[in-house]
């Protein structure tokens, strides 16, 4: 679990692992193609939505994608929630990244922060980088 500076706190996961012990989330945030939603999806029982998202890429809609990023955050101020891709790392470390900005972190440190805080190879590629910055920058 990651706390933000705000004091929201986000769950980020691989779903190619088995889900920690513990309740399950009020909600979750799941990124990937039709093919990682067939494989791992049919054991998410609560609500949740889906960001069509390839490995090493970028969210298919970014638009929209930054809707349900913006989404998660609000209800991450009073439920549960987690945000998963296959590994955890890119695609998760990614959108962890954008909430760090809606949280209050410089968007010229949300990777570092998300690395140090979440995940150290969070956010692989220089696109999904350059994608945070084009995500705070539409936030604000």
């Amino acid at each position: 679990m990651v706390e933000f500076p705000d004091g929201t706190r986000v769950e980020g996961r691989g779903l190619a692992r088995p889900r920690p012990d513990g309740p399950a989330p009020d909600f979750g945030l799941y990124l990937g193609t039709s093919r990682l939603r067939r494989k791992h999806g049919g054991g998410i029982s609560w609500p949740h939505e889906w960001v069509t998202w390839p490995d090493f890429l970028l969210p298919v809609r970014p638009a929209e994608a930054r809707g349900q990023i913006i989404a998660l955050h609000e209800r991450a101020k009073t439920e549960t929630v987690e945000v998963a891709c296959y590994g955890g790392a890119g695609r998760t470390g990614t959108v962890m990244a954008c909430l760090a900005t809606l949280s209050g972190v410089p968007v010229g440190e949300a990777v570092a922060w998300v690395r140090e805080h979440y995940h150290e190879r969070a956010v692989e590629t220089p696109w999904q980088r350059r994608w945070v910055s084009w995500f705070a920058r539409q936030s604000g």
